[in-house]
């Protein structure tokens, strides 16, 4: 099993795991391989330090973290709060602004809900008092990750 360091065309970077290197190649000809953060198909393998274990060699010192988070670390963040979000809501699809309105008003059981909705209907939403928040997420989440 090879894992490849790639990074889409938007500048994200994600791991790949192929059987080998012209798997990857002929998935990645074929637009199967994506981007989990943006689902772009323009992707490149990035150089990747090969890991050597060596008899007798020592463990290097860690390095010292800095303060700062790593964009890699920010971005990993960001997809395991998307997924714990979308695992916790139920997805009603364009039907969104009606179903945010039967739960303010009672008419439905109050639980966490996901959907699509313009400005105008969250503006509509918000002027009768219910808060909303758009959250663009990416497509390769809208179904299982592999």
């Amino acid at each position: 099993m090879k894992v490849l360091d790639l990074r889409c065309a938007h500048g994200h970077r994600f791991e790949g795991w192929f059987a080998c290197d012209e798997d990857f190649m002929e998935q990645n000809g074929r637009a199967l391989v994506a981007c989990p953060m943006c689902a772009d198909t323009t992707v490149a393998r990035m150089p990747s330090a090969p890991r050597l274990n060596l008899s007798g060699a020592h463990e290097a010192e860690p390095a010292r973290t800095s303060v700062m988070p790593q964009p890699s670390d920010l971005q990993a963040a960001w997809l395991k709060a998307a997924r714990e979000l979308m695992s916790r809501t139920e997805d009603v699809g364009e039907r969104f602004a009606e179903e945010a309105r039967r739960i303010h008003y009672g008419e439905s059981q109050q639980r966490g809900i996901r959907g699509q909705a313009s400005d105008e209907q969250r503006e509509s939403l918000r002027e009768e008092g219910i808060e909303t928040f758009a959250l663009p997420v990416p497509r390769g989440l809208d179904g299982p990750l592999q």
